[in-house]
């Protein structure tokens, strides 16, 4: 396994610049209930997934302004050899189902709220206000992870049983699980259970890319699809509404719909048909996940392994690490760790170059 992870950095763009990029997903998606809702689903023995699923539906949950603030705090403190602050690039989502319209409208049409609507809704809203100071300080980069992080089509036709787990866990405010094994994952929001769901997707991305210059004042340049999954037909969308880089799987499995794939191989600074750039990640931090004694060493070996190849090191991370909503522990740890991550960066590669993924795409 090791010797696949150091002949993955072979093919693709070089450089002796010791670059980093930090990729976190899923900021600004409501993935799960309140505390209290979890609790009650985990007493009625409702499948909540395995460890790592857990972990998410228990701790993640909208970033509150303490949140953001001590994520900022941590970034700013470390700097590379142009006096460049680290930086988070946060693949975002810009909005969340609205359960009442939804379920107002007897589950025949799906409604969503805009990212700012659901903080509001939450009791979060200073936090859209930290969104724009992390943005304006060069240490928290929102780029495009999706409208939401919900495949919007398989979900809707579950919700229409009644006797369905997708309804069970509607009444808590959950879309996070499926009754068929063999379906897709409702998280993968581009994720293909059948080819006519195309339409569907094409139009989410033309929305949520809309949605997304109007929040943020800005067109999004990269797009990372929620749970890797993705048509490449949706290029071509991407591409007209100026996507300019893309991340992929470096072996991708591209969804064809009724459970077939096809395969195609990608690298660093590949081009498609579009002349998109596709980005990879080599790297992982997930300090929140007890699947690794110590994440910080893990991750400064991905790195070290990238250098060596001349490549850039990007590290893909979730928001759930860095959550104190449902759990400051569960923050507090997490912020730990990315400072003595940050901080051993430092200390081994002080040529070190922070950048966000738009910044690496246009270096490509």
């Amino acid at each position: 396994m090791k010797i696949l992870k150091y002949l993955s950095n072979l093919p693709g763009w070089r450089t002796s610049r010791k670059i980093i990029v930090l990729e976190s997903d899923d900021w600004g998606s409501l993935r799960a209930p309140s505390d209290d809702g979890f609790q009650m689903m985990r007493k009625q023995n409702l499948p909540l997934g395995n460890r790592e699923g857990i972990r998410f539906n228990q701790f993640d949950d909208l970033a509150d302004q303490e949140d953001l603030e001590f994520l900022f705090e941590t970034l700013v403190n470390f700097k590379d050899r142009e006096g460049n602050s680290a930086k988070m690039t946060a693949m975002s989502l810009v909005a969340n189902p609205d359960f009442k319209k939804i379920k107002g409208g007897n589950f025949k049409k799906y409604y969503y709220q805009s990212l700012p609507e659901s903080l509001r809704e939450n009791n979060k809203s200073s936090a859209w206000t930290l969104w724009k100071e992390g943005f304006n300080k060069g240490v928290f980069i929102p780029e495009f992870h999706g409208r939401e992080h919900l495949n919007v089509a398989s979900w809707m036709r579950d919700l229409k049983d009644e006797s369905s787990l997708a309804r069970k866990g509607f009444d808590y405010n959950f879309w996070g699980f499926r009754q068929k094994s063999f379906a897709v994952s409702y998280q993968a929001a581009f994720d293909l259970e059948y080819r006519e769901d195309l339409e569907v997707q094409k139009e989410i991305i033309k929305d949520g890319l809309d949605l997304f210059e109007s929040l943020h004042g800005r067109k999004a340049n990269f797009f990372v699809p929620p749970n890797g999954s993705f048509n490449n037909s949706l290029e071509s969308i991407t591409a007209q509404k100026d996507i300019s880089c893309i991340c992929t799987s470096k072996i991708q499995n591209e969804p064809q719909g009724s459970g077939k794939t096809k395969r195609h191989f990608r690298y660093l600074g590949k081009r498609n048909k579009f002349d998109q750039v596709y980005l990879t990640r080599n790297a992982f931090f997930e300090p929140s996940n007890p699947s690794k004694s110590d994440w910080v060493d893990s991750c400064l070996a991905e790195i070290s392994s990238a250098f060596k190849f001349k490549k850039p090191a990007t590290i893909s991370s979730h928001r759930v690490n860095y959550i104190g909503v449902r759990n400051k522990k569960n923050r507090d740890q997490g912020l730990q760790e990315l400072k003595r991550l940050l901080n051993e960066i430092s200390k081994k590669w002080p040529e070190v170059e922070f950048m966000s993924s738009s910044e690496l795409g246009k270096l490509l």
